[in-house]
């Protein structure tokens, strides 16, 4: 697909970031179950850590789009069954990173579909920054959790 994302990029640093053009990643909030996250996979870019199912953004793809593509992908996450709220978004000039943050309108249980993850699991939010978090979702938690009440 000459539109796919899958690709590395460097940043001047020496740090790879995944995306070509960008990665976007759904956060869900159940108000009964809490965040829904992904415990990725130990061969996966930080693996064993946990964060938000998500993934490189195609060419001309929204990151909306991205977003519940990606989490449907890797979490069977039913886009008719969240409401997207609000984006944050991590621009560091060559790469960014989107956080679409949703609530669930509907009950799903999460379903995991590719070999990205190890384990899904809806987590309370009180309990979220308990576990080993993905660096950049650990780094942007504080403020998207700030805003979940809202």
């Amino acid at each position: 697909m000459t539109g796919s994302g899958d690709a590395w990029v460097y940043g001047p640093d020496g740090r790879k970031f995944w995306g070509r053009f960008g990665a976007a990643g759904l956060l869900v909030h159940d108000q009964a179950r809490g965040i829904l996250l992904q415990h990725r996979a130990l061969w996966s870019h930080h693996g064993g850590t946990w964060g938000l199912p998500g993934g490189a953004r195609h060419r001309q793809e929204s990151a909306v789009e991205a977003a519940l593509r990606e989490a449907s992908e890797e979490a069977g996450v039913p886009p008719e069954a969240v409401d997207v709220r609000f984006e944050t978004v991590l621009d560091l000039g060559f790469w960014s990173y989107t956080t679409v943050v949703a609530v669930a309108t509907a009950s799903f249980d999460p379903v995991i579909s590719d070999p990205e993850s190890l384990d899904l699991q809806w987590v309370p939010a009180d309990m979220v920054d308990s576990l080993p978090l993905h660096p950049g979702f650990a780094d942007a938690w504080p403020a998207l959790r700030s805003r979940l009440g809202r």
